[in-house]
């Protein structure tokens, strides 16, 4: 890695952290507190004129063609010999890529089941519950795995997970990020599990090039309330796409924890693996 590359990386977080951090606040700024009176987050077909980080329009990141022609507006090129097109070398790339409990910091363990059954995908389904279901033939493969850190000295359980989906391609990638914006307006409450609800969703879109999103081709910010019994904490789930890969990660609050805490360690999480991906497809900046 050349030492222009390395200076790059090495910034991601802070990039990272600023993008998600302007989203974040024009989120909360779109509602009153009340999760009924809050404002939806940007359709799919608005996202190239969704709000800036600064909240005024911003321009239309330029897309070219995907089959020659002009080249799309990315931060990313891979090596296309790298870029998976088998479900064995999908599911390899994810396991690479998707950050295990180790990898998010001190104090991080994992949860009980580690991991999401192979051969399966999340899915929101039309009761607004979140379920595993088969590999569609437009993804290669998924990986989600769950991590906590346990509740000690007056602070609760804080939950999180990483997830990375290799897509069959670019196209299909790209829908994902628009279903993420569609399913804030479709479900305002999802059930995760059974004893686990997040509610009062909101979501905002940053193509590459606007606000301060410098380091994916797509990203989505989305948060609300996360809800345990009669207890509710804060929600954040960031997803990011470079090419045919997405990663997206999910931080259920918990008591004693800020949101800058939470944010934080979703944007840093989202930054390594999108790190993971350059990696990965062997690509150059």
């Amino acid at each position: 890695m050349d030492d222009n590359a390395g200076r790059h990386r090495t910034t991601w977080p802070l990039r990272a952290a600023a993008s998600a951090a302007a989203a974040a606040v024009l989120l909360a700024g779109c509602g009153s507190g009340d999760d009924k009176a809050a404002e939806p987050g940007p359709t799919a077909s608005a996202r190239s004129t969704a709000p800036s980080a600064s909240g005024s329009p911003s321009s239309p990141a330029s897309a070219g063609p995907t089959g020659g022609g002009t080249a799309a507006l990315t931060p990313f090129e891979a090596d296309p010999a790298e870029v998976p097109r088998t479900r064995g070398r999908a599911e390899a790339v994810a396991r690479a890529v998707a950050l295990p409990a180790a990898d998010w910091g001190s104090g991080f363990r994992a949860q009980q089941p580690a991991e999401s059954a192979a051969g399966t995908v999340a899915v929101l389904d039309e009761q607004c519950r979140w379920q595993r279901r088969p590999l569609p033939a437009s993804v290669l493969a998924s990986l989600s795995r769950y991590s906590e850190v346990p509740g000690a000295g007056g602070r609760g359980t804080m939950k999180v997970t990483a997830a990375v989906t290799v897509h069959a391609s670019v196209g299909a990638a790209d829908q994902q990020l628009s279903t993420t914006l569609e399913e804030a307006l479709r479900c305002r409450v999802q059930q995760v599990r059974a004893d686990e609800q997040i509610s009062g969703l909101m979501s905002a879109a940053s193509p590459y090039g606007q606000g301060n999103n410098t380091y994916a081709d797509d990203q989505v910010v989305e948060i609300g309330s996360y809800i345990t019994g009669t207890t509710a904490q804060t929600y954040r789930w960031f997803v990011a796409r470079l090419g045919t890969i997405t990663v997206a990660v999910a931080v259920m609050g918990a008591k004693g924890y800020k949101d800058d805490e939470l944010g934080r360690y979703a944007s840093e999480a989202v930054a390594k693996m999108l790190d993971r991906v350059e990696t990965e497809l062997g690509g150059k900046n």
